[in-house]
């Protein structure tokens, strides 16, 4: 059984406009990604939601902050970024630090992002279900050793892949 799904920020949640620079928070224009609002109101009765992010210019704080500014602060148990964890991802570093402050292990986590070599491949390194978020359908990078336990071009499917993977997660000890 899950007991936590990671969210990433930019381009997960959150939409990263190329042309601002500095921390989120302080960019003229904000947005939610289409769909992720409804996404995390069916998940957040059933499952602790994170957001972890590397998050290279806000902490925490000024992650919160951008959060408000659309409305999404509430629906997150936590937020993390790497200035709080100490590591990145993909290091599996980042997620064994996200894990440790629910007293949970990998096979009850799922990491949900858009970046295929630091959300998911780094989430599979560290032992967690991945889901890729890919709007795009780019294609899999072919020399990476693994593949996302689900994919979606779109947050309404989300809720139940999350549930399927929850069932598969309950056969895991």
């Amino acid at each position: 059984m899950l007991d936590l799904i990671i969210f990433d920020w930019g381009n997960t949640v959150m939409r990263d406009f190329p042309d601002f620079s500095g921390p989120m928070v302080t960019w003229p224009r904000v947005e939610a990604m289409p769909g992720i609002e409804e996404a995390l109101a069916a998940l957040q009765g059933s499952y602790r939601l994170v957001l972890a992010s590397n998050a290279y210019e806000s902490d925490a704080a000024l992650a919160r902050r951008a959060l408000e500014r659309v409305g999404l602060s509430s629906y997150f148990h936590l937020i993390l970024t790497s200035h709080e964890l100490g590591a990145a991802k993909p290091d599996p570093a980042f997620f064994e630090a996200v894990l440790a402050l629910y007293n949970t292990v990998p096979h009850r986590a799922v990491m949900v992002g858009d970046n295929f070599r630091t959300d998911i491949v780094g989430a599979k390194y560290a032992g967690l279900w991945a889901v890729w978020y890919n709007p795009g359908g780019a294609i899999q990078p072919a020399d990476v050793p693994f593949a996302a336990d689900a994919e979606i071009r779109s947050f309404d499917g989300l809720a139940d892949v999350i549930q399927q993977i929850d069932s598969r997660a309950g056969g895991v000890i």
